[in-house]
């Protein structure tokens, strides 16, 4: 067997081992680069790669690679077609920069005035891990099945968990492949403005013609026209008119088509006739190479412990992720040192230690209230319809979990209710929620609105 063949039939039965998004994450990119007196040098695409590699997988490649080939003695792994000689210079080299600006690593990017598209948002600076394999993929596939497979395709996640970043990889592939097609990105805000621009001008003929021509339309934060009429109605309009066409479209949204209160349901069912993936919280070892790619780019130097207490006490949003690491680079910076375990908790003192604020049922019935679009008179009165119950029952559930209420308590709370309503109530929110992604989805947004 030549050397592809060999690394072929290892990634083979890697692939069988490992999850897919693992595999995807640490072995895409991966070959042999040279075999030679019993050694066999793996060539990887980047620093945190190799590491990774080697300390996690190193013995499972050798050993597979010796099943096949009993003289195998010894792997290494090396950066592209560098020599290992090459690496052990560059790891010896001192990487702390000369300024600020190299050390934030703050280059300047211009959005491209048609696309609204930033390319830095790209699929190699995308870590992929099983919170987001789903949507990752689907995103992906349309690169070369435009408007012909998942149309549309809406991606779905709380605040700071790579939506963004997806949509602008996906629209900055097409341009890069198609560059005569027409992409254009927007947030939902940004479109509802301009419509109203157009109204107030009396330039909707040339707002449809605009719109109308794209091929591929990318809407970010869609939940924000939830409730605005004649926005709804334009945009339904514009997505048949691209839909017909088997035109593009890809929305975003911090929660699915069937919680987005006050969406038409029109608008509902055309959002859920597509493929509908969520990007949710990334696990440990998906945020410790989130750390690892951005330290790469920054081309600064960490140890390994710092790293992992980083990851091991942000966990939720991968934005604090880079704003905890951009705050140990300027330590690094001001103070001419390399951070360590003794001052690291002191440097993120503000963000890992900060108290969490205490909320109140008050609070938990407006966050509720908002996300549902109903009012707050509407938890207390009797009325049994099935858009008012769900509310009361998870105002009902939080109230128990975030303020440790009693059932009676609660109860009198939203209108004298009987203990036993309630009780039932909170059961049947915590029971369901087990195997409802959507519901924990929901109350996680109200949870983010109550303490953010």
């Amino acid at each position: 067997m030549n050397l592809k063949e060999i690394w072929q039939t290892v990634l083979a039965e890697i692939e069988l081992s490992i999850s897919k998004a693992n595999f995807i994450t640490w072995f895409r990119n991966t070959k042999i680069h040279s075999r030679k007196d019993g050694v066999v040098t793996i060539s990887v695409p980047s620093g945190f790669a190799k590491e990774w590699l080697d300390s996690k997988y190193n013995k499972q490649i050798l050993k597979i690679l010796r099943n096949n080939s009993p003289d195998i003695k010894e792997i290494q792994f090396i950066i592209g077609s560098q020599t290992p000689t090459t690496i052990i210079k560059r790891i010896k080299k001192k990487l702390i920069p000369n300024s600020v600006s190299d050390q934030l690593n703050f280059q300047e990017f211009t959005l491209d005035k048609d696309t609204n598209l930033n390319p830095k948002y790209t699929f190699d600076n995308f870590v992929i891990g099983s919170f987001n394999e789903l949507a990752q993929a689907a995103a992906r596939a349309i690169i070369k099945h435009q408007g012909n497979l998942y149309n549309p395709l809406f991606i779905y996640g709380g605040v700071g968990l790579g939506k963004t970043h997806l949509l602008q990889a996906v629209g900055n592939d097409l341009m890069k492949n198609s560059p005569n097609k027409k992409v254009k990105y927007i947030s939902s805000e940004k479109f509802t403005s301009e419509m109203i621009d157009a109204i107030s001008n009396k330039g909707m003929e040339n707002f449809k013609n605009k719109y109308h021509k794209i091929d591929t339309l990318i809407i970010d934060d869609i939940q924000f026209i939830a409730g605005k009429e004649k926005t709804q109605e334009e945009f339904f309009n514009t997505f048949n008119a691209l839909y017909q066409k088997n035109k593009q479209i890809i929305i975003s949204s911090d929660r699915p088509p069937k919680a987005i209160a006050t969406l038409e349901e029109r608008l509902r069912s055309r959002f859920e006739g597509g493929m509908i993936a969520d990007i949710s919280q990334p696990d440990m070892e998906t945020r410790l190479a989130i750390l690892k790619n951005k330290i790469e780019e920054k081309k600064v130097k960490i140890s390994d412990d710092v790293i992992v207490y980083v990851a091991t006490h942000i966990q939720s949003n991968i934005r604090e992720l880079e704003g905890a690491l951009n705050r140990i680079i300027a330590f690094s910076q001001v103070n001419n040192t390399i951070p360590t375990m003794k001052n690291i908790s002191k440097i993120l003192s503000q963000i890992i230690n900060t108290p969490k604020k205490m909320t109140n049922c008050k609070s938990i019935f407006k966050a509720v209230c908002e996300l549902y679009d109903i009012s707050v008179d509407d938890l207390f009165n009797r009325s049994r319809k099935k858009e008012l119950v769900r509310p009361r029952q998870i105002s009902m559930y939080l109230i128990r979990q975030e303020l440790n209420g009693s059932y009676p308590y609660i109860g009198e709370k939203l209108g004298g209710r009987d203990h036993t309503t309630v009780m039932y109530a909170c059961q049947k929110i915590s029971k369901e929620m087990e195997n409802n992604d959507s519901l924990q989805h929901e109350i996680n947004i109200i949870k983010e609105r109550l303490y953010n």
